[in-house]
């Protein structure tokens, strides 16, 4: 049976001594929960697989604490490179960078380079810094399922193949951080997230997007990129319209033509739906994002827990965060979209 422990100092002692015996502890962050593992050891990155069912040619990211300990892991941490990460780290971002040998091969996937990121919350950052090690940690669910934003979460998913999770709350961002590479320039972001295109550009006079985001049948880069992914059990639909009015017709004909199905809505505060139904969850407002991005993944799982047959999902615009999110409603759809204009 698989603890959910409160994040004390003695619990966190706890859960550094099985990680430093190669076990597993899930542990909060503020994108989503991560499948905490220590990062220099095969054995315990081979149980991360495992519990995951994740494929071997899916690469991990490395959580640390500080810069010191990443000097140890990657080549030319240049202070021009350190300036840029100032301005994101601690933070939603994972840098892409050349490894070094201390890096097993499991985590990398045989690449020579690897995924690094500076987590914010301090619940993980404290916890990495304790165990002495970088924390191999992606999201914390079984692969291909919406990513774990609660310990509640995480426990559906793990129970029985991890020892511990630190419960943290809900996570406040919740999708997974930006990935970038900086491996040359100008830099590029091969999996979309909290950090956009736009935040970059405030530093840098040019960032690229990697073509597998944007272009089908193009092998992405990036952990969580590559397989289908954030798929909740039921079918998902997603309505695009700029026009409120023109996305609440879209929703209530889809009901009315799905009559003998259990359907699930999430709608913003600004769309009006003429049609009653218990399973309506709000993404907040469309003019801020962010509580959209926060709540998605929790209200997938939600769905999937009252057995829903078909999930509608009113979609926004592909500009900033608005871009993020639409490239998880896309895999978790199995790009299933209706764009009106």
């Amino acid at each position: 049976m698989t603890e959910i422990l409160k994040p004390t100092r003695e619990n966190i002692e706890k859960s550094t001594k099985l990680i430093l015996n190669d076990e597993i502890v899930a542990i909060p962050t503020e994108t989503v929960y991560g499948l905490g593992a220590n990062g220099l050891s095969d054995v315990a990155v081979s149980k991360i697989f495992k519990a995951k069912n994740r494929p071997q040619d899916n690469p991990l990211i490395l959580h640390i604490s500080d810069y010191d300990m990443m000097e140890n892991l990657v080549y030319e941490l240049s202070d021009e490179i350190k300036e840029f990460l100032n301005h994101f780290w601690p933070g939603p971002l994972t840098v892409v960078m050349k490894k070094k040998e201390i890096i097993p091969d499991a985590v990398s996937c045989g690449l020579d380079t690897v995924a690094i990121r500076m987590p914010n919350n301090e619940i993980a950052r404290s916890f990495i810094k304790q165990c002495g090690v970088p924390i191999a940690a992606p999201s914390a669910n079984i692969s291909g399922k919406p990513s774990p934003t609660t310990a509640e979460d995480v426990f559906t998913d793990m129970n029985g193949k991890i020892s511990v999770i630190l419960d943290g709350g809900l996570c406040n961002i919740g999708i997974e951080s930006t990935v970038l590479d900086l491996t040359k320039k100008p830099y590029t972001i091969l999996r979309p997230g909290f950090y956009t295109k736009e935040d970059f550009l405030k530093y840098e006079d040019e960032i690229l997007i990697d073509d597998a985001i944007v272009t089908e049948n193009t092998i992405p880069k990036s952990p969580g990129q590559k397989y289908k992914h954030y798929a909740p059990k039921a079918k998902v639909v997603v309505i695009s319209a700029k026009d409120r009015k023109k996305s609440s017709i879209e929703i209530e004909k889809i009901i009315k033509e799905n009559k003998d199905l259990k359907i699930g809505i999430f709608k913003f505060d600004e769309t009006f739906l003429n049609v009653e139904s218990e399973n309506i969850l709000s993404l907040g407002s469309v003019f801020d994002l962010r509580e959209m991005s926060k709540i998605l993944f929790r209200g997938l799982r939600e769905f999937d827990e009252n057995n829903v047959d078909l999930i509608v999902v009113e979609g926004c615009d592909e500009k900033g965060l608005g871009f993020s999110i639409m490239n998880r409603l896309k895999k978790s759809a199995s790009g299933n979209i209706k764009y009106i204009d």
